[in-house]
């Protein structure tokens, strides 16, 4: 018998993402599964249950989790669902592995085998399997947007019967996925645009897309692609260069993040007060405390004439594409662990071992096992 994936519907409030959309059904076909989702699951992300052909809908999360051999989510479940699934079954979702110690316990003791998408390596093999990138480029591409239409000021230069309307400069803060999708949404509208990472090889790849790269001379790569934390002294050098320039920027997009840690400050309060009326920062690490002193997570702050946003759960704003990728990125992954119907999981496969959260009442990713288990 063929397993079952199956699909329920998202309650995160806010959250507008399905796991499972219709242009990926003829896929998973392939895959020789049967394929379940919850009554309404779709609606949010415009796909009604009817546009599910073959998929059988079911009325409630509980009748979906009873059958489900692999449950498929947006958001990290609550224990109160993972209490819902059938012993054994198989999770893939966002599951914030950094935190929610009671959500790993509750997977534990179903025995769930759990794959994380934020642990997916970011080697080439799996980059279509990388949910994280796939939605940080939405992030980046809607914060430029959030910019346009906070800011007063027009984007491109305008040549009227009234005078000439100069380019609005935008500066960029991280040149990872989100950074290098925000520097190329807004050259598209017509900006000037800076950006500027601490890690130096991003430079070539500013560039390329027409923006100038601010040099501060500190370097911090650091492992997986992303940036290491920086020295103190490191810190005050970058901050004496970025306030020049974050100063004369009509908008400031930051995205500068470090996994399980919360978002680095770049933007003091006495920056934002050397920024002319009217400027605007869209803080895109707002989720982890911000990259901006003034940011309140969700708000939308007046600092002495100066608009901070630090937005929550962008993707979701843009709920069709958003989910259309992210579903993509699932089913990437699951042909690795799923074939005529079966489902196998083979962690020889370096993909399949790193992502793993849970397996088998064990916690496999070696972060969480120490928090959980003391390293045992």
């Amino acid at each position: 018998m063929a397993i079952r994936v199956g699909v329920p519907k998202e309650t995160q409030p806010g959250e507008r993402r399905v796991a499972l959309v219709p242009a990926v059904l003829k896929q998973y076909q392939k895959l020789g599964v049967e394929l379940l989702l919850e009554k309404g699951a779709g609606k949010e992300s415009g796909f009604d249950d009817e546009a599910y052909e073959g998929v059988t809908v079911v009325d409630s999360s509980e009748a979906l989790y009873s059958q489900a051999d692999v449950v498929l989510k947006v958001q990290p479940p609550v224990p109160e669902e993972v209490a819902k699934f059938k012993e054994g079954a198989t999770l893939v979702s966002f599951l914030a592995p950094h935190t929610g110690d009671d959500r790993i316990k509750a997977l534990l003791e179903k025995k769930i085998s759990s794959f994380s998408m934020e642990l997916v390596p970011r080697i080439s093999r799996a980059q279509a399997i990388d949910a994280l990138s796939s939605q940080a480029s939405i992030g980046g591409y809607k914060a430029v947007l959030l910019a346009a239409t906070l800011s007063g000021r027009l984007f491109p230069m305008l040549t009227t019967a009234a005078g000439t309307i100069r380019p609005a400069k935008v500066l960029v803060i991280g040149a990872g996925v989100a950074g290098l999708q925000a520097i190329a949404t807004a050259k598209r509208l017509g900006a000037i645009v800076e950006a500027y990472d601490v890690r130096s090889a991003t430079k070539e790849q500013v560039e390329s897309l027409g923006g100038k790269f601010v040099d501060t001379g500190v370097k911090a790569e650091g492992e997986g692609g992303y940036a290491r934390e920086l020295t103190a002294e490191e810190q005050a050098q970058q901050k004496k260069v970025l306030d020049d320039h974050i100063a004369t920027a009509d908008a400031v997009i930051t995205t500068a993040a470090i996994p399980g840690r919360p978002a680095p400050k770049i933007i003091d309060k006495a920056a934002v007060e050397r920024m002319k009326r009217g400027a605007v920062i869209i803080d895109l690490a707002a989720e982890t405390g911000g990259n901006c002193e003034v940011t309140k997570p969700g708000k939308e702050v007046d600092h002495k004439g100066v608009i901070v946003y630090g937005p929550l759960n962008v993707p979701s704003s843009v709920a069709m594409h958003a989910s259309e990728m992210y579903a993509r990125n699932l089913y990437n992954l699951l042909t690795l662990v799923v074939a005529e119907g079966e489902l196998t999981l083979n962690f020889d496969d370096e993909v399949i071992r790193d992502s793993c959260l849970t397996h088998a009442g064990e916690v496999k990713w070696a972060p969480a096992r120490e928090r959980l288990e003391g390293g045992k």
